[in-house]
């Protein structure tokens, strides 16, 4: 199917040169075009991957340093409770101290909480102190300003302590919109830890510094720990695992990573330590590249169809000529006395037109001389070749004659001699070279009746002959040799029954006509043999011998129809041989419907 596609789509340049050199042309002209605009359009894109990239690595680091400056202002505001006189007349009261002198302590704690508490405007929503030495909890917020004695040390600093660590951010437990910034303090003497300090924060207090990194709106921002697991996310839609693994893989504190069908880039949050992630679609990229290309794909188009027109209007004027001179060769007949008619040129196609007419001049003074004195020849040949008999065949045939007058009814002995007459009329009257289906069959049921005389009920024989097929024209001599040789090679060394099948039959745009006996056969080698003579004896029109041979009648099929067709044989020792030859049902211009 795709071979027969391709000679389909293949033949206009292969039957044109014309349509070669078009498209030639094209193909110089376009596709230099074609690449230049594909590799113009694939720079661009670069180009604007590249600025991409680096304005996103600036901004990262740019955005992770006015993040890290509002995580230094909350803890700035811990520093400042942590510094407090007041913290430190707490802590240094003593139990035997009076009460008045305690509550005094503890209100002025608690003030000094309420002032850091909003200095930090709207966005720290609450503040925590915790004491382990007095296991006192103070809690301040926009509900309360509370001192308590919890039954055991609050989670939050019991996992700060546990992990021996001097700070811990983590999103508020049932609100995501929240997060707690809890810091240690310890005695500087000896490193002992004196209690911890929680600010409730906001996120949103984030959010105007992290739309620096969203102006498409499609971005995905995040802030996650430094296992990967994710904080805060304002922008987008949550990342695939496989992101927080690849930057969590990365180890370094500042970069970009390359994925399937996103870029990554990160950075580091100091002092918090936090990972601060934006995550761009590769389709942003193309599609901020897309405007330029398309004006690119413009420009290249109409390049593209003016290389076009310039390119067919280039080849059409350059083949012109040479079109020219190949249809007047088309009506050059080297038999006819005929001459192309000259373009008038002085180049290279008019010394073409010149010297084709002189070697036509000459071809046709040769024709006179040689190819008329063959075709003479040939036509002598073919006359004494229908007018042949084999004289062996005649001597027997007279013989039966004379000796069915005695043993016979005169009706018998009529219509041998009446079969051989149409014999002796068919091969000697004015020959041709070709004759119809039926004529073959008719002269060959002449010759199959006097053998059939001859052998009596030794030989049976069958001749079929199928629809649509006895108009086919088929060179003059060609059925009853071939039938002659089945009897001579196969038959007569055959002792027993004999059996002949000649059929004719309709295969197509051709006929197929098989000859068929139940002789002697031939070996391998003996079959090989003749299969090479045949193919050998190309242009063999004359016979050997006193009779017509298979090699004859296969190089006339072959002359006549050319060599498509011919004559092929197949025999096996003891079961008999095979002839099959096919010819054209459509000959002489007729076809038998």
């Amino acid at each position: 199917m795709f071979a027969k596609l391709y000679r389909r789509l293949t033949e206009p340049f292969r039957r044109s040169i014309r349509n070669k050199l078009i498209l030639t042309m094209v193909v110089l002209s376009v596709l230099p075009i074609i690449a230049v605009t594909a590799l113009a359009a694939e720079n661009n894109r670069r180009s604007m991957e590249n600025e991409v990239i680096d304005t996103n690595l600036s901004n990262m680091k740019w955005t992770g340093i006015y993040l890290g400056e509002q995580f230094a202002g909350l803890n700035n505001l811990i520093y400042t409770l942590l510094i407090s006189p007041d913290l430190s007349d707490y802590m240094a009261q003593s139990e035997e101290a009076s009460l008045s002198s305690r509550f005094a302590a503890q209100r002025n704690m608690i003030d000094t909480m309420t002032s850091v508490y909003y200095s930090g405007n709207n966005n720290v929503v609450g503040l925590q102190l915790y004491l382990t030495e007095r296991n006192k909890l103070f809690t301040i917020n926009a509900m309360q300003s509370d001192l308590e004695t919890p039954a055991q040390v609050p989670s939050l600093y019991a996992d700060l302590f546990a992990q021996q660590k001097n700070f811990m951010i983590q999103t508020k437990s049932g609100d995501r919109e929240k997060f707690l910034l809890i810091r240690s303090f310890n005695r500087f003497e000896n490193r002992e830890v004196l209690g911890g300090i929680s600010l409730e924060v906001r996120w949103t207090m984030l959010d105007q510094t992290l739309s620096l990194l969203n102006p498409s709106g499609e971005d995905t921002v995040l802030i996650a720990k430094p296992d990967g697991s994710i904080l805060y996310q304002p922008y987008g839609e949550a990342p695939p695992a496989s992101i927080m693994e690849a930057v969590n893989r990365s180890g370094n504190d500042q970069g970009r990573i390359r994925m399937q069908h996103e870029y990554v880039f990160y950075t580091t949050i100091d002092p918090v330590g936090l990972k601060l992630i934006k995550i761009i679609p590769t389709s942003f990229i193309n599609r901020s590249a897309q405007a330029t290309m398309y004006y690119g794909v413009i420009v290249g188009a109409i390049s593209v169809m003016v290389a076009l027109l310039i390119a067919v209007a280039l080849a059409w004027r350059t083949s012109r000529p040479i079109v020219a001179l190949a249809k007047s060769l088309q009506g050059l007949s080297v038999i006819k006395e005929t001459e192309a008619p000259h373009s008038g040129r002085i180049d290279e196609i008019g010394l073409l037109e010149t010297r084709l007419n002189s070697m036509s001049q000459r071809i046709r003074e040769h024709i006179k001389t040689e190819y008329s004195m063959s075709l003479e020849k040939k036509t002598a040949e073919l006359k004494a070749l229908q007018a042949q008999i084999n004289p062996h065949f005649l001597q027997n045939t007279l013989q039966l004659i004379g000796s069915m007058l005695f043993a016979k009814n005169p009706a018998d002995s009529y219509e041998i001699v009446k079969s051989l007459s149409d014999m002796f009329r068919y091969v000697i009257r004015e020959p041709e070279d070709l004759a119809t289906v039926r004529s073959e069959v008719d002269h060959l049921n002449n010759y199959m009746l006097i053998q059939k005389q001859r052998f009596s009920t030794r030989l049976r024989y069958n001749i079929e002959v199928g629809e649509r097929t006895s108009t086919a024209r088929i060179p003059k001599l060609t059925l009853q040799p071939i039938v002659e040789n089945a009897f001579f090679h196969g038959l007569e060394a055959k002792p027993g029954d004999w059996q002949l099948d000649v059929a004719i039959v309709r295969d197509g745009e051709n006929v197929r006509i098989s000859v068929r006996d139940n002789g002697i056969g031939m070996d391998a080698g003996r079959l090989a043999e003749l299969r090479k003579g045949l193919d050998a004896e190309i242009g063999q029109v004359w016979t050997h011998g006193n009779r017509i041979g298979l090699h004859n009648v296969a190089s006339r099929i072959r002359m006549q129809f050319g060599q498509a067709y011919g004559v092929t044989v197949d025999s096996e020792p003891g079961k008999g041989t095979l002839v099959t030859f096919i010819i054209p049902a459509a000959t002489g211009g007729e076809l038998e419907a």
